[in-house]
């Protein structure tokens, strides 16, 4: 495979540049997200900015997927690094992993899961890299499936959300039935509903142990999901 032409090189760079400022913008504005700003700070014109990034959408969707990537790249590596039959170290180190991604990239986390920014719609391109948290997590379920007896549900699938959960199924790494995968959905929400409240400080004043907290909770997701305790 020929090595990049030297333009291509400098484009790249000059895209990862770019993206670098536009993170440290994040981290200040949040998703109020200016081209010219980030034109000033790197000491070019927007115009020449947007030879790179044609709108500030294009340039948002490109932080969104760099943060999706790294996100999911930390889960998976560290989901990966636990023994295969270890099913809740599997499931608590996924939960963790994203946990300390999401402290360590509190601007890039914000822009995945904080306030929508306003006239801004994703496309469909950051859909799979979205997924991979809740796939990761699936497919731990999947393994133990039928090995412990999930907590109870107190209400019964509605058949409109059975049907949603059938689709997503079939798309999954594993098979499972749709009250299993409705345990798994509702641990996602949880996970990111704890994370939330402790990266945009709704926890402040109330919860100090915040890594025991979490651990707790991600347990009580695995009871609820039937994950099993492993035993040597």
């Amino acid at each position: 495979m020929p090595a990049p032409s030297l333009r291509a090189r400098v484009r790249s760079e000059m895209n990862d540049e770019i993206k670098e400022v536009a993170r440290k913008h994040l981290a200040v504005d949040g998703s109020n997200l200016s081209l010219r700003g980030v034109a000033r700070e790197m000491g070019i014109v927007a115009s020449a900015l947007y030879r790179y990034f044609p709108s500030r959408d294009a340039l948002l969707t490109a932080l969104i997927i760099d943060a999706y990537g790294a996100l999911g790249a930390a889960a998976i590596e560290a989901e990966a690094a636990v023994p295969r039959e270890d099913l809740r170290g599997r499931w608590l180190t996924t939960c963790r992993a994203v946990r300390e991604w999401a402290l360590e990239h509190p601007a890039e986390y914000g822009l995945l899961y904080g306030s929508p920014v306003p006239g801004y719609a994703a496309p469909e391109e950051t859909t799979a890299l979205a997924e991979q948290v809740i796939f990761l997590l699936v497919g731990v379920l999947a393994e133990g499936a039928g090995e412990v007896a999930p907590a109870p549900m107190p209400s019964a699938l509605p058949d409109a959300v059975r049907a949603d959960l059938r689709r997503v199924i079939e798309q999954s790494p594993g098979e499972l039935p749709e009250e299993w995968l409705d345990r798994a959905f509702v641990a996602w929400a949880h996970l990111f509903g704890v994370l939330n409240f402790e990266v945009f400080g709704r926890m402040n004043g109330l919860v100090e142990a915040r890594a025991e907290y979490f651990d707790h909770h991600m347990s009580l997701m695995a009871d609820l999901c039937g994950v099993p305790h492993h035993t040597a």
